[in-house]
């Protein structure tokens, strides 16, 4: 079975979403619904990581280096300004992109498995999972207009 495959990539891609969130709070603690949401968003993946735990315990994890890869190719250092944060947030909605996939993924695996626990977990976590991917793009599309049109 290859599910600690995907159970590994889902841990460590939460871990890693958790942390962007909260670079991207601090990076931007100046825009009040950047600082408060991401916060709030960061505090999802978190609860993510815990209940994943269970089935890590029940089929293993395999480790693997692939999503810290992309977290380090996204945040680098920490930019400042308009265009900073929205290309912060860009790259926030690329991991998350990568979470959602994922849970999308086990969710099939755990239907295949006949797993109700992990189902009904996949189910939550990617409900959640599919609001912060939401609420990404909904910011994105405010912000950029006026970030790329607007003289600095």
């Amino acid at each position: 079975m290859h599910i600690g495959n995907y159970l590994g990539l889902v841990h460590q891609s939460e871990k890693d979403l958790a942390s962007a969130f909260r670079e991207v709070a601090k990076a931007h603690g100046d825009e009040v619904d950047i600082y408060q949401t991401c916060l709030l968003l960061a505090a999802w993946s978190d609860k993510h990581v815990e209940l994943i735990k269970p089935f890590v315990d029940k089929y293993s994890e395999t480790k693997s280096k692939e999503p810290d890869r992309l977290k380090n190719a996204l945040f680098r250092e920490t930019r400042k300004g308009s265009l900073a944060m929205l290309r912060d947030l860009h790259d926030v909605y690329l991991l998350v992109t990568e979470v959602d996939l994922c849970w999308t993924i086990l969710l099939q695996a755990a239907a295949g498995l006949h797993d109700k626990e992990l189902i009904e977990t996949c189910s939550s976590v990617h409900k959640e999972t599919k609001r912060q991917s939401s609420w990404l793009l909904t910011r994105i599309k405010s912000a950029a207009p006026q970030t790329l049109i607007a003289a600095e």
